[in-house]
């Protein structure tokens, strides 16, 4: 009867797992399964077996192990995070593996070779509030660590851990590591950082998808406002929430400590927005309202969302200051409804057929700075396709007007920054970009396109690290980032990292064929050269060195000389 007893012992639990191990998956699944393996055999075991652990059990992007000491199980999760830092340093931004560890000291029950139990199932809680190359620490465990070892400790206060009955106060260990694609992560102690997930379609019409998403990317943007906020790249959380990830683990892909989900409905002239914070280390609902409305009442319902959003998070903030952000877009619901089906269409690279829309829009309501900021970019992008002077003057005339309706507005900024540059108007456009991102740090696009500028006015260092930024500052960004970074590569003559840049790109337009093409040229591979212009020219028959030059900006003509020369020798015509 005594063996039939439960066997209980004291350990110390660490539980690790695998950041953004989804989109990973996703990605590649085989090529990340191989790196997860050799990291394991190369890096994990031989760190676990040195301090006298053992791994109990691997649990898909997680692990599980087990130590007889408090100290060798922080000292292990430190070392871990450096090694795995260190492996990190020669991958691009998205092959890099990181982790989350938590540690918590407690009973264990083992059963076999596997163990559970509350100690095991608080270290998995402290996990999941590690920041992505963080480790997280119970209060026993920081108890057990005092005076020995050299780790030092951020006190992160007691924290409701989900299906643990009480509190449990937790520790963040200051490592050198606990950082997000080399910038430094956002903690628990820092500003509330925040991901907006898009709202559902519940209006049973796939065709009212795009309100639903503009109505996310509104409320996006204007949290985004807030210094005190740190808020998640809209095309990110889009991203994660297609590939059907739950909330809670997009909030770890994305770094976020806080998630917004909603949904929207919309029946003949009335619309019900249903609107949830929620608590991503606990899984516990901050807040949550349901507002039905006049369809005319949208903005109302939109800003009263952004006011008890930031008054929950910041108490130092009010409504007043939450409902005051922002002026009223527009008084008509119909050019707000064309607005939102312009920008769906623009979202998907498909500006051209968003004109006639942002068109609409505006002169259901002339006053629409958004519309009219949004129209001039539509008309620029097709102008890179007619290259019809005519265009780029009304998309000129376009952003002109947004900025006489409202010049304290970050997407304004961006148009006529973007239009300035096609312009040749270079001091201008740097004006309208730093504005733009003065407005709103938190916006990678406009960042992007601002190292576009940097390219086209003869500075790429700076615009190489101007992308580079922005791609640091999503976990997903939109295949387009690589076109800019593969286009600077090639003017700096890297034609080895420009070819590397565009393998990030599963889909490539025709830009990204004409740089590919350049490169290999440059390269010596004449037949990929050859290969890759012909897929340009299936995208883009008329494609021609004289319109390159034309839609090109270049402030200096010498910097189109490493794309036109490759081309040519590829067999692009003049």
């Amino acid at each position: 009867m005594a063996d039939e007893r439960v066997k209980r012992r004291l350990a110390a639990i660490a539980v690790a797992d695998v950041v953004g191990y989804s989109r990973m998956m996703e990605a590649d699944e085989a090529g990340t399964l191989a790196a997860l393996k050799e990291r394991r055999k190369a890096i994990l075991e031989p760190i676990v077996r040195d301090r006298g652990g053992r791994i109990v059990k691997l649990m898909g992007d997680g692990v599980l192990m087990e130590f007889t000491s408090a100290v060798n199980a922080v000292e292990a999760a430190v070392e871990l995070q450096a090694k795995m830092a260190e492996a990190n340093q020669s991958l691009t931004e998205h092959r890099r593996i990181l982790l989350r560890i938590g540690i918590n000291l407690g009973d264990v029950i083992g059963e076999g070779s596997d163990i559970y139990g509350d100690g095991v199932n608080v270290a998995a809680r402290l996990e999941a509030l590690a920041e992505p190359g963080g480790v997280c620490v119970s209060a026993k465990v920081h108890e057990e660590l005092r005076g020995k070892g050299n780790a030092a400790f951020e006190d992160m206060g007691e924290v409701e851990l989900k299906n643990i009955v009480r509190p449990v106060r937790v520790y963040r260990v200051e490592t050198s590591t606990g950082q997000v694609g080399g910038r430094a992560a956002t903690t628990s102690a820092a500003r509330p950082s925040i991901a907006v997930l898009p709202f559902d379609n519940l209006s049973g019409d796939p065709s009212q998808q795009y309100l639903s998403d503009g109505i996310t990317e509104d409320i996006t943007t204007e949290l985004s406002r807030f210094k005190n906020l740190t808020v998640a790249a809209r095309h990110a959380s889009f991203h994660l929430a297609r590939m059907g990830i739950n909330p809670m683990q997009a909030a770890r892909d994305l770094g976020a400590n806080y998630v917004i989900e909603g949904s929207v409905r919309k029946a003949g002239e009335r619309i019900r927005i249903t609107a949830q914070l929620i608590d991503a280390r606990t899984g516990n609902h901050v807040w949550a309202e349901r507002y039905d409305r006049e369809c005319h009442d949208i903005f109302a319902v939109q800003d009263e969302v952004v006011a008890a959003i930031v008054t929950t998070l910041e108490g130092r903030m009010v409504a007043a200051a939450a409902l005051q952000v922002r002026k009223r877009p527009t008084s008509s619901w119909t050019a707000y409804d064309f607005f939102l089906q312009g920008r769906e269409l623009a979202d998907a690279n498909m500006e051209k057929e968003a004109v006639p829309l942002f068109s609409r829009a505006t002169a259901i309501d002339p006053d629409f700075a958004h519309a009219h900021a949004w129209l001039a970019i539509a008309l620029l992008a097709r102008y890179w396709f007619d290259t019809d002077p005519r265009t780029l003057h009304e998309a000129s005339l376009a952003a002109q007007r947004a900025m006489e309706l409202d010049s304290n507005d970050p997407t304004v900024h961006h148009a006529n920054g973007m239009v300035m540059v096609w312009l040749r108007e270079y001091e201008r456009a740097g004006v309208h970009f730093d504005r733009a991102v003065a407005l709103n740090p938190a916006d990678a696009q406009i960042r992007a396109d601002r190292a576009n500028w940097l390219r086209y006015a003869g500075r790429p260092e700076e615009a190489l690290a101007s992308i580079d930024d922005a791609l640091k500052r999503t976990p997903f960004p939109p295949h387009w980032f690589w076109v800019i970074r593969a286009k600077i590569l090639l003017e700096l003559r890297r034609y080895g990292e420009v070819v590397a840049a565009l393998d990030n790109m599963p889909k490539k337009d025709h830009p990204a064929w004409l740089t590919l093409a350049a490169a290999h040229d440059h390269l010596g591979h004449a037949a990929l050269a050859a290969n890759a212009l012909a897929k340009a020219r299936e995208l883009r028959p008329s494609i021609s060195s004289r319109e390159l030059i034309a839609v090109n900006p270049y402030a200096h003509r010498d910097a189109l000389k490493p794309l036109l020369d490759g081309l040519r020798n590829a067999g692009l015509p003049e």
